[in-house]
């Protein structure tokens, strides 16, 4: 248990700082990137969620299936938003 939770803080630390250091030219790249890992998370609340017997586990996936679709629909919304400001105006 406390080796996860030094991780998470040591994951945590270093992926704000590594976040912090992207310019703003590479944004939407990266923001599709995560999108495409959260479609992953999507697979895995699934499976998750129809495969375990615990009632707990399934509300965890269900959890998780709901927070990692908004993560998507928003992203590919902000995405497309900040998309639609390089494209010439009519």
């Amino acid at each position: 248990m406390l080796t996860n939770l030094i991780v998470f803080i040591l994951a945590s630390i270093i992926g704000s700082e590594v976040i912090s250091k992207v310019p703003q030219t590479l944004h939407t790249p990266l923001m599709s990137g995560s999108n495409a890992i959260s479609g992953i998370t999507i697979v895995g609340a699934l499976v998750v969620a129809g495969m375990v017997g615990d009632p707990w586990a399934m509300y965890v996936g269900m959890a998780a299936l709901i927070f990692a679709t908004t993560n998507v629909v928003g992203g590919f919304m902000v995405t497309d938003r900040m998309l639609q400001m390089f494209k010439k105006k009519e």
